[in-house]
């Protein structure tokens, strides 16, 4: 076989006279001699496609509320199936803690077919779907039942797509949406992102369509804002518990707590601007 020993040959001299991985003459070795480049099952012909600072399961696998602070900064990457990407952002958040959380799907501990997504592995995505129409999206964390809603976020990249999906989930004539009314709400994230039930229980660290990078810009404790959740109803303590939390000045937040952060001010955890 003289065309593979040659090929085996410009293999070993780009690695002897290079520190980066050789795609080319792998991606050559994959291609059969009729010039079919389908890949073999070898798992050494696998060629890693997603960016090495791709988020991964450690990252997801903290306590709820400690990861719904941490996701603040952090990139999500949605790619369409026609190749285009979004990014996004994330600039709001809440925590559900599951168990005794009573504004929480998995509430006394509750698994059903709809929530099974909440008790599997941190960076499990959990889709629903409010009112018939609306979708919002989730991720598992540590805990039992667990997630944290990703209530809004500050398009990067794709806004012209953004805008055609959020256009399409929408009846009638529409005004063009500003950058800032794209993602800035749960449901409006997931129309932004072309996120529906399909997307449920996928995995933030394993899915090609969907995954996060880290914010190159991560902010400090004085810029997080942590106040009550929204639109959780009549939920006794837990509708007046601070378990969401959001960038301060960032205008892509879907509902800011001014009261909240003039106290937050006035204890000194930032300026009052």
């Amino acid at each position: 076989m003289p065309r593979k020993r040659k090929l085996l040959a410009q293999l070993s001299t780009l690695q002897s006279n290079s520190s980066f991985p050789p795609f080319d003459a792998l991606e050559n070795l994959n291609t059969t001699p009729d010039g079919d480049s389908s890949p073999k099952s070898s798992k050494y012909f696998a060629i890693e496609k997603k960016s090495s600072s791709q988020l991964e399961a450690d990252f997801f696998n903290q306590p709820c509320i400690s990861l719904a602070k941490s996701f603040l900064g952090q990139i999500l990457v949605r790619k369409l199936p026609d190749g285009r990407e979004l990014w996004g952002r994330i600039v709001e958040t809440e925590a559900y803690l599951g168990g005794e959380d009573e504004a929480s799907h998995s509430k006394g501990g509750k698994q059903t077919q709809r929530n099974a997504a909440m008790f599997m592995k941190p960076g499990t995505l959990y889709v629903y779907q409010i009112y018939g129409i609306y979708f919002c999206v989730n991720v598992s964390s540590q805990g039992e039942g667990a997630a944290v809603l990703l209530r809004s976020l500050e398009p990067l990249q794709g806004l012209d797509a953004m805008r055609e999906l959020r256009s399409a989930s929408r009846k009638g004539p529409t005004k063009l949406l500003k950058d800032w009314q794209l993602c800035n709400g749960p449901s409006k994230l997931c129309q932004a992102f072309g996120i529906d039930k399909a997307f449920d229980q996928r995995d933030l660290t394993q899915d090609a369509a969907i995954w996060m990078v880290p914010g190159h810009d991560p902010p400090g404790e004085q810029d997080v804002v942590a106040t009550t959740r929204i639109g959780i109803g009549n939920r006794g303590e837990w509708a007046q518990k601070p378990l969401r939390f959001y960038l301060r000045g960032n205008k892509f937040v879907s509902v800011v707590d001014k009261k909240t952060e003039r106290e937050m001010a006035a204890m000194g955890h930032f300026s009052c601007s």
